[in-house]
């Protein structure tokens, strides 16, 4: 029986074959599960085809439809052409850029076979080394803290109820300010908020002005503050942009309102048509009846007459590929990144951003600071914003959606979820998998307890798991205390304080898992093994020749592991571990 060839993929410089951080080129190629018996790399300079060398290829990861093998190689002159070789029963499958060959002639190869043109160095993907070593910490700034607590006037709410979509609860920079020290002796290295930029919401996503902090937060002087006090923890801050839309406040759009068609910011947004009346619109709509803020009921048509973010009228969507609204962008960009000294961006519905800006973005935040931490919201694949020219990483959404199939909802097996993972790392370069975003929750879904159905066993698993896997692990504001909450807005409660209210069963356990992965660079730096059993979760992480055994027990019942001697400490309890570990229903145990 033939390999199935259709099954078989490997593109050149892409996710399958790029530079890595110590200038190799790391080739990778998929084929069916199970169908392959050896893979081959046959490679050289394309001008010196005569000195190419054959290779064993390793099989680096599986999942439930793909066997992938990958290998590093490095050639001095700096051009690298290679084809495949798959051997399946002794026949082998010569595989090249134009398909499958019979038989190649050697003196012909460099015609269609796979070619690295030229290794340029500088163009590899250089993510910001800080950040595999990070804990992130996301803060909603209206719900965290309040540092200021004299009278103010947008306050419509208690800070204990229950939040609704228009309500201000008073939280503020001071009031984030005020906690660094809690959030140092938590473990915390890195801070995410959500905008803090003038904006009339309490979520700040309708930004007014990009220059300006929101007086409800506090003052530039503030922000400052903020930032040198966090620097001195060793915390790292990144803000929260949208660059996507703009709230309809914002002066150009007001330009556009007032004056129509002769608005010099017409071309600064995607306008259908004039004249712009939301008076009339309003009027329409609730004439008609509809629901869904401009959506005609019969037709399933948007009635606005210019784009927005998803449906929402008070959110425009912004034209980038207008000169002056890029320029004007840009511009804002590089204030709060050289002025304030931040540490990087998280970006706001950033597949919807057209992917030439985000090159210019990119470019000009790593020069003023090399080492700033660039990261998308994209809830998708997200290959093509990952090549190093764009951003560093995304929220792994993928990985919060097989923990919620996993740890919430007991849809997969431990294998099927090992076999998610490996899909979502052979998706992405080495370096960005390092670098991505783990998260199971965040002020955009319902808290992962919730998910759990409350079950706290379960969620503090699905912590164990992300604090130890691949990437930069981020607790969402209060998860550390049991804090619970459904979607938005109830998943954006305000912080509790009150420490008799907090279960301290997280606290201690959360703060226990974030020593452990600041003490063991195995679980920061190294290399993700999975290991397939239907009974359990487990994998090891290995750096140079040092490793770390994760076994997590989601099941009801207690399991039996047998253990290498060469693991004899469990980190969460300090025990000595012999020949077996016992892990009763829903517990997790990190063996050193």
């Amino acid at each position: 029986m033939s390999i199935n060839k259709f099954a078989v993929y490997h593109k050149a410089k892409s996710n399958f074959a790029y530079l890595t951080t110590d200038n190799k080129v790391h080739i990778k190629i998929k084929c069916a599960k199970n169908d392959a018996d050896n893979v081959y790399l046959i490679f050289g300079d394309k001008y010196e085809w005569h000195k190419k060398q054959k290779i064993k290829m390793k099989k680096i990861s599986t999942d439930n439809e793909f066997d992938y093998y990958g290998i590093k190689v490095f050639i001095d002159s700096k051009r690298l052409s290679y084809y495949f070789e798959i051997e399946k029963h002794h026949k082998i499958y010569s595989y090249t850029n134009f398909g499958f060959f019979d038989n190649i002639k050697q003196d012909e190869a460099y015609l269609f076979v796979f070619h690295f043109p030229y290794l340029h160095f500088e163009e590899k993907n250089n993510t910001p080394t800080w950040v595999k070593n990070a804990i992130f910490y996301q803060i909603f700034p209206e719900r965290f803290e309040i540092g200021n607590p004299e009278y103010k006037d947008y306050v419509n709410a208690k800070w204990e109820e229950k939040p609704k979509y228009n309500s201000f609860h008073g939280g503020d920079l001071r009031g984030i300010i005020n906690r660094l020290d809690y959030l140092k002796e938590l473990g915390i290295t890195a801070l995410y908020f959500t905008p803090i930029f003038k904006a009339p919401s309490n979520h700040k996503y309708d930004t007014i002005d990009y220059m300006e902090i929101d007086p409800h937060f506090g003052t530039k002087k503030d922000f400052k503050e903020l930032i040198k006090k966090a620097h001195s923890f060793g915390i790292k801050i990144i803000l929260d942009a949208v660059f996507n839309h703009t709230g309809d406040k914002f002066f150009a759009f007001q330009d556009i309102l007032k004056n129509q068609e002769n608005s010099k910011y017409k071309d600064w947004y995607y306008i259908k048509k004039f004249p712009i009346d939301l008076e009339y619109l309003e009027k329409k709509r609730k004439e008609k009846g509809w629901k869904d803020w401009y959506i005609d009921e019969k037709t399933g048509k948007n009635i606005l007459p210019y784009e927005t973010f998803a449906h929402t009228q008070h959110m425009p969507k912004l034209n980038l590929f207008n000169k002056d609204a890029k320029e004007y962008i840009l511009n804002a960009v590089k204030y709060w990144t050289k002025e304030f000294n931040i540490d990087g961006w998280r970006l706001d519905v950033a597949d919807e951003v057209p992917q030439s800006f985000w090159k210019e973005f990119r470019k000009v935040v790593r020069d003023i600071n090399k080492d700033a931490y660039i990261v998308g919201e994209i809830w998708s694949n997200s290959e093509n914003w990952l090549n190093g020219d764009q951003f560093d990483a995304v929220m792994n959404y993928g990985v919060t959606y097989l923990c919620t199939q996993y740890f919430a909802e007991n849809r997969i097996n431990s294998i099927e979820f090992l076999e998610g993972i490996n899909s979502l790392l052979m998706k992405y370069q080495e370096q960005t998998n390092f670098s991505m975003l783990n998260l199971l929750d965040s002020h955009d879904t319902a808290r992962f307890l919730n998910k759990c159905n409350f079950n706290e066993e379960k969620h503090l698993l699905a912590l164990t798991f992300i604090m130890t896997y691949i990437g930069a692990p981020m607790i969402y504001y209060g998860t550390e205390i049991g804090m619970d909450g459904e979607h938005d807005p109830d998943c954006r409660k305000g912080m509790i304080w009150n420490k008799n209210k907090w279960n301290m069963k997280y606290y201690n356990y959360i703060k226990r898992l974030i020593r452990i992965r600041k003490e063991n660079i195995e679980l920061q730096e190294g290399e993700f093994i999975p290991h397939f059993n239907k009974k359990l979760l487990s994998f090891e992480r290995i750096y140079k020749n040092n490793k770390i055994l994760v076994i997590i027990n989601n099941s009801k019942k207690e399991i039996r592991y047998k253990l290498e001697n060469n693991y004899t400490q469990e980190l969460i309890t300090n025990k000595i571990i012999k020949k077996e570990i016992i892990l009763q229903p829903y517990q997790a145990a990190i063996l050193k």
